[in-house]
């Protein structure tokens, strides 16, 4: 719903889920996408606390800066 956008400024739930999907695929590729989510479901993961002290205290340009930078040494 393109108007729900406009009249609320935030995009939808299905649209996150979109974005976050390519940004996982293309970071990771489509296989180490699936790896990360097996192991989502297969441990006992607590999300908060892992957004605390698994992420470096980076704003998002910058995070996304520092995984580009990576992901152009890998070899894909």
């Amino acid at each position: 719903m393109p108007w729900l956008k406009w009249k609320t400024g935030m995009k939808t739930e299905a649209e996150i889920r979109q974005a976050g999907m390519q940004a996982l695929i293309q970071a990771l590729g489509t296989i180490e996408t699936e790896r990360f989510f097996a192991a989502l479901s297969r441990d006992r993961f607590d999300y908060t606390a892992w957004r605390q002290s698994g992420l470096p205290d980076l704003d998002v340009n910058t995070l996304s800066d520092l995984a580009t930078r990576y992901s152009a040494t890998l070899d894909h």
